[in-house]
């Protein structure tokens, strides 16, 4: 009785210690489980804050490359309207060029023009100046019988002036040509008369003393000389009066000063100023003015 009764005992022990063994195990496996469940919940709560954090960071450089992008876009409208207006330059600078082209085109026919006109100007006051230079020479060698002191044949001014002193032609206050006179007149005259280019300007001068008697003043004096020797070269010795001009200057033209004896002299003088006919130089002078 008593060994069934210990049997029974062990019998029962070991069905609770089976019995108690198997839910420790299942317990432990559920433990087992949990924190596995709860790593792997860690990993993926980790790798979740991961991904938010690289989704963070593509945001921010999505948000940096959209204003790159941006600002990108506004260089290239800039860079678009800077080329739109350098072409519009560059018309403009094409269209300058082209009209300063035909400018200095015209420019350089005028340019020729006027060269050629400027050489036919400087032939032609060559030839005034060769023109000039001879009848001088003409007029010193017909004049060479009278005296430096009774007159002078000089180049000035692009012409030639004979100047004959008062006591060659005139008695002292007179108009009235003296017989000296009258022959340098004449010798004067044939070189005028084989050279009908040459125009002939006389001009009486006085000095600065007052006239009296016949005439009124030395204006009247002065012009009246002068006209004496247009008479005498138009009438008696045939030159043609188309050619001579007579003018009286009084005293207001002196060669030397009037405060002395000798110099009043020289200043009671009549001038007959030549020079060579001008009409080609003046017609291309004229045309050249017509032509700006």
């Amino acid at each position: 009785m008593t060994r069934l009764v210990t049997v029974t005992k062990i019998s029962i022990g070991t069905l609770i210690f089976l019995s108690s063994c198997v839910p420790t195990k299942k317990f432990k496996a559920s433990q087992a489980a949990l924190q596995s469940a709860r790593n792997d919940s860690a990993a993926l709560a980790q790798n979740v804050s991961n991904l938010k954090q690289q989704v963070a960071d593509l945001q921010k450089s999505v948000e940096a490359k959209s204003k790159s992008i941006s600002e990108l876009d506004q260089e290239i409208d800039k860079l678009s309207k800077d080329i739109s207006d350098l072409n519009q330059e560059k018309v403009k600078l094409i269209n300058d060029a082209s009209s300063k082209q035909s400018l200095l085109a015209k420019n350089g026919q005028e340019l020729v023009s006027q060269k050629k006109k400027l050489e036919q100007l400087q032939a032609l006051m060559d030839q005034q100046k060769a023109a000039i230079e001879e009848i001088r020479k003409k007029m010193a060698n017909a004049l060479n019988g009278f005296k430096s002191s009774e007159l002078t044949v000089a180049t000035k001014n692009g012409k030639v002036y004979v100047s004959l002193q008062e006591n060659l032609l005139f008695p002292s206050g007179s108009a009235v040509v003296n017989p000296k006179g009258k022959e340098a007149l004449n010798k004067l005259a044939e070189v005028l008369n084989v050279n009908p280019d040459i125009t002939v300007d006389i001009e009486g001068h006085t000095d600065s003393i007052p006239i009296r008697g016949k005439y009124q003043d030395n204006w009247d004096l002065s012009l009246a000389r002068a006209a004496s020797i247009v008479r005498i070269l138009t009438i008696d010795y045939k030159v043609s009066p188309e050619r001579v001009i007579a003018s009286g200057h009084s005293q207001f033209e002196p060669v030397q000063s009037n405060s002395s004896a000798e110099g009043r002299a020289q200043n009671r003088r009549t001038d007959i100023i030549l020079s060579p006919k001008l009409d080609e130089l003046f017609k291309l002078l004229q045309n050249s003015s017509a032509s700006k």
